[in-house]
């Protein structure tokens, strides 16, 4: 069965199309700066024989223009992998959240109109999917459409730790809770423990990249997440706040700042580029940290205690530790930010190798033979869960 993953991005569009349920990937393509009439980036590749073609200063004004294009790229004589487009049965979205739909979910009218109205959650992200999909619709009819959600891996927490402190019917009638995200990658991780672990483990996924979350881990499932209901919590991220006291609005309001600058200063502005004002990019921060400047320093020792705080709260929930991961784009090749929370982690038994830690190793085990945790690091294939998930999925 050929399975296409879309992974959707407010400027970008990633895919992944997979034979399954091999789970062998066939092709794949990432459209860059979508909405640029001349300075966008297309790069498919066939991967079976490694063809295919990289261009710059395109005009892809929108995401029909992307998606025609990759799709067009897959049935060329050239460098494509399938004859008609129509061989693909499944797609499968790394979508972000939907009303009463926090599972694995055909994209159907209601799971569509459940992301429509939780938009203010996550406001980029479904705005994104829902015109993505609009058009993958049209363009492959027969197609089923499946929305692999990022609040899925999170449905079990226990729900003494997703309530807030809130009035109990919001929790009833809007849904207001902690939901949690990054799903698909804390998922993999999680299916890759299964594999190394076997059945009875405790482990800590720590998602550090430009949005950034660490999960708790009980025998391959999600016990408590970093994230709360949007994607304006928990740790700070490159962009965006992490958690806030939610009396810092009404302050703010009090003070002559609009809503839409608060909006703008919590999205945009905030997390790593707000404190450091040097970059949200965190290669730039501890470089300009390394130079001496303060609020880069500041920047980086915010972010590090973050991930320190929700490590020690989750070791407690989860009684005992047996695997320290780091993933995504930091936790994989940030050996300096590995270094500074394993540090600080000496009191719970964890012991880091510096030679393994500078250069990964391939069993991704960084820690050393004495330490009481396992620390890896494990690549995330956060598509690889999607395509997998999108194939058991049962009509």
């Amino acid at each position: 069965m050929k399975i296409l993953v879309c992974n959707v991005g407010s400027t970008s569009l990633k895919f992944k199309l997979y034979n399954m349920p091999e789970g062998k990937v066939l092709a794949q393509c990432g459209v860059e700066r979508v909405g640029s009439h001349d300075d966008a980036l297309f790069r498919y590749k066939n991967l079976l024989t490694g063809e295919g073609e990289d261009l710059k200063g395109q005009s892809i004004p929108d995401y029909r223009t992307g998606i025609e294009a990759f799709l067009k790229d897959l049935c060329d004589s050239s460098f494509g992998v399938i004859k008609n487009i129509m061989e693909i049965e499944r797609v499968g979205f790394k979508a972000t959240l939907s009303k009463n739909h926090l599972g694995i979910h055909e994209l159907d009218e209601a799971c569509l109109q459940g992301m429509k109205d939780w938009i203010a959650l996550a406001p980029l992200h479904n705005r994104a999917y829902l015109s993505a999909i609009s058009v993958m619709r049209e363009v492959l009819p027969d197609a089923l459409f499946i929305g692999c959600f990022e609040t899925a891996f999170h449905r079990e927490i226990p729900l003494e730790r997703k309530l807030f402190g809130v009035p109990y019917e919001w929790y009833e009638k809007l849904g207001v809770q902690r939901l949690g995200y990054h799903g698909a990658s804390h998922s993999y991780i999680a299916d890759v423990l299964n594999e190394r672990e076997g059945k009875e483990y405790a482990a800590i996924s720590c998602h550090l990249g430009g949005s950034c979350s660490i999960c708790a881990i009980e025998n391959g499932k999600s016990v408590d997440t970093s994230f709360g209901m949007s994607l304006e919590s928990g740790l700070i991220h490159a962009n965006r706040v992490g958690d806030i006291d939610s009396g810092m609005v009404y302050f703010l309001r009090e003070q002559g700042v609009t809503d839409s600058e608060i909006q703008r200063g919590m999205q945009k502005n905030g997390g790593l580029l707000g404190i450091s004002g040097v970059s949200n990019d965190l290669r730039y921060v501890l470089k300009a940290a390394e130079e001496g400047n303060e609020r880069a320093k500041l920047a980086v020792g915010v972010f590090v205690s973050g991930i320190v705080h929700y490590i020690g709260a989750f070791y407690l929930d989860l009684g005992k530790l047996d695997d320290l991961v780091f993933t995504a784009g930091i936790g994989e090749h940030s050996e300096e930010i590995r270094k500074m929370v394993c540090d600080r982690l000496s009191p719970i038994g964890v012991r880091l190798d510096p030679e393994k830690n500078a250069e990964v190793p391939a069993d991704g085990v960084i820690s050393t033979e004495d330490s009481t945790v396992k620390v890896l690091v494990i690549p995330t294939d956060e598509e690889k869960g999607i395509a997998k998930r999108t194939y058991d999925y049962q009509a």
